[in-house]
């Protein structure tokens, strides 16, 4: 598998006890590295630059996840967080420093040279948003597809629609970036939604609305997942973990529902967890058995 993570971040937590860790971070490492435990091979894509990428490069290593790496006059970015008091409150954030073209250029042609040598390709965002054009994305999952090679998207915004434009075999997104306003709860609003990304071209559409059931909608069939309950520790990375799963099982042939079941045990588990895009492989699978898929609509 490969996962295409432009800017990977640095990130630094002092937690009880005065213990400081130093973890790669960022949507795209957590997606590789939920593969990872997985038991997928995966190589990151990435562009790494200052002090900060020369750590990251060392810390992605030690993860099991293998890199594709560019180098930029960039750095990347960073941050520090402290949990000390039990909860978490940012004490510093460095964003990453601007990509210049020849940059996006390298990145591409690492980006695509993996797809083509992937069953199942992930394109993940940046932060801060736009240090790759929202181009870059339908140029990749056009020439990935065109390969007939597939890419799962988890994106947001312009390059959310970029990547619908180039028919990646599989969007997810949170409802809350469909809609930001009440339509986000609406099941018919984003149904519709899921519909027209679909006429555009996308195989599959997966749009997960927190606490509620996860929709999919695929040839023929609108599917709701709902896992088990569970006490949430930390809400971040449920998405990415879910992406992850689902691109995993994907990449092993399962059917969307398989994999859909997979990913929201993946989602669920993780937040029951302090580390994002983390669990046990035997548990996010037994878990996957208790997830309740069913169709909700035909077509």
């Amino acid at each position: 598998m490969a996962v295409i993570a432009p800017m990977p971040i640095l990130t630094v937590t002092i937690e009880p006890d005065d213990e400081i860790h130093l973890h790669p971070g960022g949507q795209g490492f957590w997606v590789g590295r939920m593969c990872a435990r997985l038991g997928a091979d995966v190589v990151l894509c990435s562009a790494f630059g200052g002090e900060t990428g020369e750590v990251l490069r060392a810390l992605i290593g030690a993860e099991g996840v293998a890199v594709a790496g560019i180098g930029t006059a960039a750095h990347n970015g960073a941050y520090v967080h402290d949990r000390r008091s039990g909860e978490r409150a940012e004490l510093a954030h460095m964003p990453s420093g601007p990509l210049g073209r020849h940059t996006i250029d390298d990145l591409y042609g690492a980006a695509l040279a993996a797809g083509l040598g992937a069953a199942v390709t992930v394109l993940t965002g940046t932060d801060p948003d736009g240090l790759v054009p929202p181009a870059f994305y339908q140029r990749l999952a056009t020439d990935l597809r065109a390969n007939g090679r597939r890419t799962v998207a988890d994106l947001s915004g312009d390059a959310l629609e970029a990547a619908i434009r180039g028919a990646a075999a599989v969007v997810k997104a949170s409802a809350a970036e469909v809609y930001p306003g009440n339509d986000q709860h609406d099941p018919a609003r984003l149904t519709e939604w899921m519909r027209t990304a679909r006429q555009a071209g996308v195989g599959s559409v997966i749009v997960t609305r927190g606490a509620a059931s996860t929709l999919a909608l695929t040839e023929g069939q609108l599917m709701e997942a709902d896992p088990p309950r569970a006490t949430v520790r930390d809400p971040r990375g449920s998405g990415d973990s879910l992406t992850a799963a689902v691109a995993t099982a994907l990449a092993r042939g399962s059917s969307l529902r398989d994999a859909l079941a997979l990913g929201v045990a993946a989602g669920t588990l993780n937040v029951t967890r302090s580390g994002l895009g983390t669990g046990r492989a035997e548990d996010i699978r037994a878990m996957a058995d208790k997830v309740t898929v069913s169709v909700q609509d035909t077509y």
